[in-house]
């Protein structure tokens, strides 16, 4: 008879030699080796529990899909984590979950407004545009590249019914005075996490603070599982209602595999159906599917154990970078922490100074020759994008720093796999470009 546990227990040995035969860490050369702005970090260990989860063969939410939710709870000291299969969809189920009928009048309707910002990433406004609603687009602060909280005040409306914002590349918003503004005109706050897993404001993380936010495990972000997301939320009302929306619009919040939780199966009534339809196909709201996989979650049960060093490392990065910069005070803007924050920095952003000898474009395009790897910030000013115009938004008052983000700002990357012979030859580089644009 064969013995399972043996043979997965010498599967798993082969995949930690795999690992070290494979994925060993390689030389960098200068000039040969790219300098990722991101990039995946991981050991034996997410391997190990890759190929463990593809042995159980269970493939939508299971053991570890359980285990990853709720160390991401622990982690951010919240009730209720939801995962999904990507950080945009993350974004979607929070707004989708205000949209219900369940809400009663708290809930968003088309034509309501939407206090957002234009510097971002479009995932954060395109649920409030498919949804019928309003996006209003208030600028943003240089150095912090978060929204401007007084034009936020001004740009309230009684049409105004939420505020979504995102932690600009890691560095958090003034989330007290969003949700002190929030609290007085009875708005929902969704606070989208993606880039700030790990954050902290006054001492408490990120992700925490509104009615709901969310993740993403996107290669580029704090962890990863390839693709994957997560919806976090305090109020279980608002819970319940990002799982059925999550899970076709079903009634029923049974795990997968479970039947009956609730003890009614067969003995409720619900719209027009005869009494006693089974709730496992009862469809309260007009959902999707848009889950994840077991696999996924076991890379990210292991990933969110290394989530605090990797965080330090991002912050210690971030120093490297404002050490290679700040040697050019008269060029560069560096970025600056919100008051009060502890940034887990996603990126290292820089803005040039006007008058610079130079382009945002001649400088990255030098350093991306030089497999230096930049990024624009995200969508630069989202109105001017193809895809939004013509669609039903508004400016708030002005987008002048956002415009200028748009043409003079880049960031560089600071995440985990960096070392410091990347550093060293990032500013030999730097050095060497401005040296022929200064001569």
């Amino acid at each position: 008879m064969t013995d399972f546990k043996q043979l997965r227990k010498e599967i798993l040995a082969k995949t930690v030699e795999y690992y070290e035969a494979r994925f060993a860490q390689k030389e960098f050369i200068p000039g040969k080796t790219r300098v990722n702005y991101a990039g995946r970090v991981f050991d034996e260990e997410e391997l190990c529990n890759a190929v463990d989860a593809s042995l159980d063969f269970w493939l939508t939410e299971g053991r570890y899909s359980e285990e990853f939710s709720e160390k991401i709870a622990e982690f951010l000291e919240v009730e209720h984590v939801l995962l999904t299969n990507s950080g945009s969809s993350a974004n979607l189920l929070a707004f989708s979950a205000l949209t219900s009928e369940k809400l009663g009048d708290k809930r968003l309707k088309p034509g309501d407004e939407v206090i957002s910002v234009a510097a971002g990433f479009p995932a954060t406004v395109t649920p409030i545009i498919q949804y019928g609603l309003i996006p209003v687009f208030v600028d943003v602060d240089i150095p912090t590249y978060n929204i401007d909280i007084e034009m936020m005040r001004q740009a309230i409306t009684p049409k105004t019914r939420c505020i979504f914002l995102a932690h600009t590349l890691g560095n958090p918003f003034n989330i007290e005075a969003v949700m002190q503004l929030a609290n007085e005109h009875d708005l929902w706050v969704i606070e989208d996490n993606c880039d700030a897993f790990g954050s902290a404001y006054k001492g408490k993380k990120t992700g925490s603070y509104a009615h709901l936010s969310t993740i993403s495990f996107y290669p580029a972000h704090h962890i990863t599982t390839g693709e994957g997301g997560a919806i976090c939320t305090n109020d279980p009302q608002l819970a319940l209602l990002v799982r059925a929306f999550r899970d076709w619009g079903r009634d029923c919040y049974c795990a997968g595999g479970e039947n009956n939780t609730c003890g009614k199966r067969f003995s409720q009534l619900f719209g027009n159906l005869p009494f006693g339809f089974d709730h496992k196909y009862v469809y309260s709201e007009i959902g999707y599917n848009l889950k994840m996989t077991d696999i996924q979650a076991a890379i990210g049960a292991a990933q969110v154990d290394k989530l605090p060093e990797f965080c330090e490392r991002r912050k210690a990065n971030f120093k490297h970078w404002t050490a290679i910069f700040s040697k050019y005070p008269d060029y560069f803007v560096l970025p600056k922490a919100t008051e009060q924050a502890d940034p887990a920095w996603f990126a290292f952003i820089v803005t040039l100074k006007e008058g610079t000898p130079f382009t945002r474009d001649e400088l990255t395009g030098y350093l991306n020759k030089k497999l230096i790897e930049t990024r624009n910030l995200f969508a630069g000013n989202m109105t001017k994008q193809p895809g939004f115009i013509g669609k039903n938004w508004r400016i708030a008052d002005h987008l002048e720093n956002t415009d200028y983000i748009m043409n003079n700002t880049f960031f560089l990357g600071t995440y985990p796999g960096l070392i410091q012979e990347m550093f060293d030859y990032a500013e030999g580089i730097l050095d060497e470009f401005i040296a022929e644009k200064t001569k």
